[in-house]
């Protein structure tokens, strides 16, 4: 079942915002998300049907913190094609 909390954060950063310019917005999900269950997500809250969906696995990073090794949670990124004109900004509602 597809819901709109297994989407962790639309990413902008300054190869993100550039990346808009063409249409394609990155979104950050769970581990277990997959491109057909984003597609889901997309028709069912947003009512846009993605042109191309890429995906993307990042390991967290191990880090030291006073002296004790830890690491950060690991993530999927999906750098989803939007039609022309189409937007996620009620995202955050």
């Amino acid at each position: 079942m597809a819901d709109i909390t297994d989407i962790k954060t639309i990413l902008y950063t300054e190869k993100t915002l550039d990346l808009q310019e063409s249409g394609v917005v990155v979104i950050q999900t769970s581990t277990d998300v997959t491109k057909n269950k984003l597609k889901a997500i997309l028709k069912e809250y947003f009512g846009i049907t993605p042109l191309k969906i890429n995906s993307l696995k990042m390991n967290g990073k191990v880090k030291r913190f006073r002296g004790r090794i830890g690491a950060r949670n690991n993530y999927k990124k999906f750098y989803v094609k939007l039609p022309e004109g189409a937007s996620l900004e009620s995202i955050g509602a």
